[in-house]
């Protein structure tokens, strides 16, 4: 398949849409966030937030990659941009960082289950991310600051390795001033940093939240995300209060080829966003 062969956006979920990078911002050493346009004069598609793209760099190979900007941003659906945050780590990711504004890609998507914004409603909100787990879990954070006066107290809980390895440390500041409780962690300090080092988990009790009344949306490894449970779950939520983002090798994206099969569930179509129990018994299972 060429990039002659391709239009724009397609209702085939199986067949890849032209789109362009508009823009290209470096995040980190390894870590850039891409903006793509649909290549012909179509908009782009709304997405919900903890939804993905399959990105397709021609040549190369396709690979899933969460969306992370604002889905109220007036971008979706009214002809501007799919964001998309990508840390280069094996061929794809590394010839998709590497695309310049103007360079094709293709794009399959949205796909999947996204956060359960509307439950959290009335109620605390903790989100916790893990390195590159920030990414599907920014869009839950526009959509939560869009409609401040509808939710509780809101925590994000941050962890990186190092520093240098923060995602959108620059927006961090405006998130704090529009009511974001935000707390960073890291894995090595430096000369410089003065903050937190050491597991995310350390941050929970930074956080103000109601334990009966609190959502929490935790995405990262999956170790993370496994001691982060079991914290919250000592403080008193529930696992129907918890909500998580898994990551599995997605390839068709649908539910077809079986290779994101976790237990019974198919990461791709059945998430990537599960409340937490849906997948308890699995996530203990180190080999599912």
């Amino acid at each position: 398949m060429t990039a002659a062969t391709l239009t724009g956006p397609t209702a085939d979920p199986t067949l890849p849409a032209l789109y362009r990078v508009a823009r290209r911002a470096r995040e980190t050493r390894d870590t850039y966030t891409v903006a793509l346009v649909p290549a012909e004069d179509a908009p782009a598609p709304a997405f919900a937030p903890g939804q993905f793209n399959m990105l397709y760099a021609f040549g190369v190979g396709e690979a899933p990659i969460s969306i992370s900007g604002d889905p109220g941003s007036g971008d979706p659906g009214k002809g501007g941009s799919l964001v998309h945050t990508v840390r280069a780590v094996g061929a794809v990711t590394r010839a998709i960082c590497g695309l310049k504004p103007g360079g094709v890609v293709g794009v399959r998507g949205p796909f999947g289950r996204g956060w359960t914004l509307a439950a959290a409603q009335g109620k605390d909100v903790m989100v916790v991310a893990g390195g590159l787990g920030l990414a599907p879990l920014r869009p839950a954070i526009y959509h939560i600051l869009a409609r401040r006066e509808r939710f509780g107290r809101v925590s994000l809980l941050y962890g990186a390795r190092s520093p240098a390895d923060v995602l959108y440390a620059r927006q961090m500041a405006g998130w704090r001033r529009a009511g974001l409780g935000v707390h960073l962690t890291v894995d090595q300090g430096t000369a410089s940093w003065s903050g937190d080092v050491g597991l995310v988990t350390r941050l929970i009790p930074k956080a103000s939240f109601d334990p009966g009344n609190t959502l929490a949306l935790i995405c990262g490894p999956e170790v993370m995300m496994r001691f982060t449970i079991a914290e919250l779950e000592k403080l008193g939520l529930g696992r129907q209060q918890i909500y998580l983002s898994m990551e599995r090798n997605m390839t068709c994206a649908v539910g077809f080829c079986g290779h994101c099969q976790f237990g019974p569930q198919f990461v791709c179509k059945d998430g990537p966003v599960f409340p937490y129990s849906q997948v308890a018994g699995l996530l203990r299972q180190r080999e599912v």
